[in-house]
């Protein structure tokens, strides 16, 4: 079971990365670009998925294209949750607590691989 805590550890490493606390809980940021952040269960979001935002901790991330959304709804129901808003899209947002350590941390660094300026990306990809 995977915590907001191994959340702040991998995004920790992620060159540019910066953590926020913002009124949504908190989020991390690349270059004033949010890549990952706590679901909260804000009015604008559809009733079943507001239900289960408000009862469990759910994250969301950046991912490419709405494509790579899809597939990963498709493939795990139980994890990714239906749309939730549509602003910010594309991304995704899934119940953390049914996530292995392994894909957190896949997501984490794609979300940011998303949101981070390609000098970036080539100084993370140096470096691992």
């Amino acid at each position: 079971m995977a915590t907001i805590d191994d959340v702040r550890a991998v995004a920790a490493r992620l060159p540019g990365g910066e953590e926020r606390t913002t009124i949504g809980g908190t989020s991390w940021f690349v270059r004033s670009k949010p890549f990952v952040w706590e679901c909260r269960p804000w009015p604008s979001i559809p009733e079943p998925i507001r239900t289960v935002i408000a009862t469990e901790q759910v994250i969301g991330v950046k991912v490419g294209d709405a494509i790579d959304a899809q597939a990963l709804r498709q493939m795990y129901p139980r994890v990714f949750l239906s749309q939730t808003t549509r602003w910010g899209e594309p991304k995704v947002a899934f119940r953390l607590a049914e996530i292995g350590a392994e894909h957190l941390a896949e997501l984490v660094v794609e979300a940011w691989r998303v949101q981070a300026p390609k000098y970036l990306v080539r100084a993370f990809d140096d470096q691992s």
